[in-house]
Order: C-alpha cells, then sequence, then structure tokens
C-alpha cells in the first residue's frame, strides 16, 4: 500500500494503491469522497467507474482498511507456514541420510589394554621378552609396549610388521613367504615387510588394525600377537 498526501483545492488527498484496485479518498471539511478505477492485475488498464464518486463514512473506509490488513496478515500467514513445511522436508532428508551412513567399529582403549594384557601373558608363558605393537586400520600407532630386555630394533621390527598386516589384512608372514618364492618386486611396496609376527584386525570383515610382538623366534613372535587378537576374536 502507498500513501501520498498532497494539497488539493485546500483539501487533504490520500492515495491508496491496492492488489486489484485503484482508490483515492478525499478528506474535506464536509466529508469523505471516495473516487475509484478498476485495474486488471498486471495488465495496467484501468476502468473507470460508471459513478466515479462515492461519498463514504468514516467507519465504512475504516472497516476497508481493517479488511486490506487482514488480507495482508493471511498472506504472511500462507508464506510462513510454507516455509515452515520446506524446512521440515529439508530436515527429513538430513536425517534420513544421517540414518543411511554406515556403522564403523574401531579399536577403543579398553579393547586395546585387554589384547595386550593377553599378549604379555602368552610372552610371560613362552619366557620371551618382547615389544608389543597395536595399530589402526591407517596405520596409526595405538599402543607400543617394549620389554626391559627386548632388543632396541624391536621398536621398528614390531610397528612395520603390524602396519603391514592392517594395510595387507594378511599376517605378516605372508609377505615373508612371498620373498622366499622368490618375488623380492614387492620389497618395493608401501609398508611391505617380510617378516613373521604381525597379524590383522578383523571383526565382522571389516578391518580394524594390526597387531605385533618382536623379539622372539618369529614362530613365537606371531603366537604372542595371535594371543592377543584371541581376546578380540571371543567377545
Amino acid at each position: 500500500m502507498i500513501c501520498r498526501v498532497v494539497s488539493d483545492l485546500g483539501a487533504h488527498t490520500v492515495s491508496l494503491r491496492f492488489l486489484y484496485a485503484r482508490s483515492r479518498l478525499f478528506v474535506t471539511r464536509s466529508g469523505i469522497i471516495f473516487c475509484g478505477a478498476v485495474e486488471k492485475f498486471g495488465l495496467g488498464d484501468s476502468q473507470p467507474f460508471a459513478k466515479n464518486t462515492t461519498r463514504w463514512t468514516l467507519p465504512a473506509v475504516l472497516a476497508s482498511l481493517a479488511m486490506f490488513t487482514s488480507n495482508l496478515l493471511k498472506s504472511t500467514l500462507i508464506k510462513s507456514c510454507v516455509f515452515a513445511i520446506a524446512i521440515f522436508i529439508l530436515s527429513s532428508l538430513l536425517t534420513a541420510s544421517a540414518a543411511d551412513l554406515p556403522s564403523k567399529k574401531y579399536l577403543n582403549l579398553a579393547t586395546v589394554k585387554a589384547m595386550i594384557a593377553a599378549a604379555e601373558a602368552e610372552a610371560q608363558r613362552q619366557h620371551v621378552e618382547v615389544t608389543l605393537v597395536v595399530v589402526d586400520e591407517n596405520g596409526n600407532l595405538l599402543f607400543l609396549e617394549k620389554a626391559d630386555a627386548a632388543p632396541v630394533n624391536t621398536l621398528q621390527w614390531a610397528q612395520k610388521k603390524a602396519r603391514h598386516a592392517a594395510f595387507y589384512r594378511s599376517p605378516s608372514k605372508d609377505a615373508a613367504d612371498l620373498v622366499k618364492k622368490g618375488n623380492v618386486e614387492a620389497l618395493a611396496y608401501p609398508d611391505f615387510f617380510p617378516g613373521q609376527g604381525g597379524l590383522p584386525i578383523i571383526v565382522d570383515g571389516q578391518i580394524l588394525g594390526g597387531i605385533a610382538a618382536s623379539g622372539a623366534k618369529s614362530e613365537v613372535d606371531e603366537m604372542i600377537a595371535q594371543a592377543g587378537l584371541d581376546v578380540l576374536v571371543k567377545k
């Protein structure tokens, strides 16, 4: 609605522009005079009333303004409802997308500690001192423990065994067997390590990481790693 106040022969003229009608109210000392013209929406052509001048009372004018305000509020309410519905639909789609995401298992600290405790027990039973390592599926170090009498180089060997098992989803012994068969080009593979003692941690077909031991004979290293792995498999 556009209002404009101008001087017209000593009277005050108020112009009101609506959606479908263009009207003008003349407020004079003698009363309120209505002059109107019907306008087709979107065309801009207008046809004047047969009687273009009608005298209205103030209550009638106020009632017309009230009706216009009511229609405007209804239009705003409809827009708000449409906006709310759009937000609801978008939220539902986002919720459905989140629900479709796959669940992923991982090695938490309690599980890692339980595996290491079982591996330590097996090392004591075998009367050997080794370095124990657990990595996640990306080869990131989760746990590293070196026994007092274990050689220093086992710190690196145990990590290499565990990473190989995690990356290739197979025991590091398979790498040693592959090299023994003459496939020395495999030594150029990333994080490939031909040393027995590392095992992959696989649960429900999902690779979670690798566990390894180093410091004893190769077959004993693997037995120690297997003891730690058994804790997780038996859960």
